[in-house]
């Protein structure tokens, strides 16, 4: 008998384990007002390109056989790729499933 496949409304974010070679973001929360006081409008939002590590994949091993360890740790703030990535929508929040490569830096 086979099992019944959980809803992805269903999951909880901690049972997500990216494959190798991708890495689990949560992006950070997008901006509501400036830094001089003016209040944005949400037509005005635009996603995030950094946000923080909640778990990382293996090691991506390429076609030609080399060995690419991840980048980043659990917990890290990442600057990744505006285009970059795979958007997981998970109890109304949006998490990006992202390949090594588009990672651009690390926040430190």
């Amino acid at each position: 008998m086979a099992k019944k496949a959980k809803k992805l409304s269903a999951l909880n974010i901690d049972q997500l384990h990216p494959l190798p070679g991708y890495v689990l973001v949560k992006p950070s929360a997008t901006q509501k007002q400036t830094d001089s006081g003016i209040y944005l409008p949400d037509s005005h939002d635009e996603k995030p390109q950094h946000g923080t590590v909640l778990a990382v994949g293996g090691d991506w091993v390429t076609e030609q056989g080399a060995k690419i360890k991840a980048p980043v740790n659990k917990g890290a703030t990442v600057v990744y790729k505006k285009w970059g990535g795979n958007d997981v929508k998970i109890l109304d929040i949006e998490y990006q499933f992202l390949k090594f490569e588009d990672i651009l830096a690390i926040v430190k």
